[in-house]
């Protein structure tokens, strides 16, 4: 078991700090998606670590309010490493707990700074 990783909250917005909090108490499912896409990662395998790591240096950059069965967001950040990585996440109200939906070291040819999306 890898050791719990901590998060500061300091200057994030609502629904980040709403994500981190579920991080910190433990609160995170991750989808079968998720965890397939993390051991087969073509930059390299992705830990839970590395996930939580990114999400509390991260920012939210895309929002999906349609998704069902809940809204998700798309968190662009970097691990204490400096590796890049996307979480899709959503938030369960109804088991106060985040949904990884898919995790990914995104593809540079595809990315502006890793955040805007080339055309």
């Amino acid at each position: 078991m890898e050791d719990r990783y901590r998060c500061e909250m300091n200057g994030k917005g609502d629904r980040l700090k709403l994500i981190i909090g579920c991080f910190n108490s433990d609160r995170v499912f991750y989808s079968r998606h998720a965890r397939q896409e993390m051991v087969k990662e073509e930059f390299g395998s992705i830990t839970d670590r590395e996930v939580c790591e990114s999400v509390c240096n991260g920012e939210i950059i895309e929002t999906y309010p349609d998704d069902k069965p809940y809204p998700s967001v798309l968190i662009f950040g970097r691990t204490n490493t400096g590796r890049p990585l996307h979480t899709v996440c959503s938030y369960n109200d109804e088991d106060d707990q985040i949904i990884i939906i898919t995790v990914y070291h995104p593809n540079p040819e595809k990315w502006d700074d890793y955040r805007r999306r080339k055309k």
